[in-house]
């Protein structure tokens, strides 16, 4: 009896722990269940009319079509799925492209002095010159190329709502320079950036520098990896009369201030191309062109 008894009792929690999974499958899947209001990466800046006019995607306002009770399938023929979300998506990106190409300042790259040859794939570039025998290549890729300290002067222009204070979009990349000589054996390569918020002084010198070198090392030409077994020179604790010298060392071959802000005038134009490219790639993709 009591064996019984505890079957019908094992059956009857059965049922109805199979009757409440089945309830919460049922249960429309919502966009804040999916989206919470810390879940997304935050750009450090804006660019778009939404974002100008919003308090960024971390907002706890949501227009309406992100209010949406599950999704309506809509179908192109394709063979994949489209929902309403993704028509307004795809609306939305186009306004974007629109106000992205407004902006945009021109078509084309600015150009290089001093006889740099450029050579671009994809957001990695290659400025080349070969001087007196030497080559002199300088790489740098605009990937992650937008300082963080972007983000609240972002803020700021966001809170006056104004397309007029919001801070301009530079780019400045790391870049490494590789001089190679043609008796040489190894290329003797300078791994530089741009400091933040740092005016970098040498010894009796007037003009500050916008650019700093970080590490020198002798490498295998041409190779991509950066070989840890070489001996790399830190300049953290470097003394300053070796730094000036490599500084200079650069400047006679071209890589000087007036370099490094035109590098910042190319990097910018370029980031920005490749936003907008990728941009359409992404209304492209969503509205399955």
């Amino acid at each position: 009896m009591l064996k019984s008894l505890s079957r019908t009792v094992s059956t009857a929690v059965r049922i109805s722990t199979t009757t409440m999974f089945s309830a919460r499958t049922l249960q429309p899947l919502t966009r804040s269940t999916l989206c919470s209001p810390n879940s997304g990466t935050i750009r450090p800046f804006s660019r778009s009319l939404w974002m100008m006019s919003h308090n960024g995607a971390a907002s706890v306002y949501r227009p309406k079509l992100f209010s949406s009770k599950g999704f309506t399938p809509v179908s192109c023929g394709c063979g994949s799925l489209h929902t309403e979300g993704d028509k307004a998506f795809g609306n939305f990106l186009s306004d974007e492209i629109k106000e992205e190409k407004k902006i945009q300042k021109s078509s084309t790259l600015p150009k290089m002095s001093g006889g740099w040859e450029l050579q671009q794939n994809g957001t990695e570039a290659k400025l080349i010159r070969t001087i007196s025998g030497e080559k002199v290549t300088v790489t740098f890729n605009v990937n992650n190329s937008i300082p963080p300290k972007f983000e609240e002067e972002a803020e700021q222009a966001q809170g006056q709502k104004s397309a007029e204070n919001e801070p301009d979009i530079v780019s400045s990349p790391n870049f490494v320079v590789e001089v190679t000589k043609q008796a040489a054996k190894h290329s003797l390569v300078f791994d530089c950036h741009y400091p933040e918020d740092e005016a970098i002084h040498g010894e009796g010198e007037e003009e500050s520098d916008i650019f700093a070198i970080r590490e020198v090392s002798f490498q295998p030409e041409g190779d991509v990896e950066w070989k840890e077994t070489a001996y790399t020179l830190n300049t953290d604790s470097l003394d300053w009369a070796l730094y000036d010298h490599l500084m200079d060392f650069l400047a006679d071959r071209g890589v000087d201030n007036t370099f490094a802000d035109e590098l910042i005038e190319l990097s910018t134009a370029m980031e920005h191309h490749e936003y907008i490219k990728f941009l359409e790639d992404l209304s492209g993709f969503v509205k399955c062109n």
